[in-house]
């Protein structure tokens, strides 16, 4: 019969800290169910602080 995979909903993606550390967290998101750019407040370790993390694409 036909031996077709499915195609992964979920992308990983990368929240990048607004600070210009360069620190980041990975992150699942399923592009299909929320198409625009993800933003959190998370902890930047490198400043010791709450910053804003937005989205960017996987290296």
């Amino acid at each position: 019969m036909g031996d077709k995979k499915k195609k992964a909903a979920s992308v990983f993606i990368r929240l990048v800290s607004a600070a210009g550390t360069g620190f980041f967290y990975v992150k699942k998101k399923n592009p299909r169910k929320m198409s625009e750019k993800m933003e959190f407040r998370k902890y930047d370790p490198r400043v010791n602080r709450h910053v804003l993390f937005t989205e960017a694409k996987m290296k």
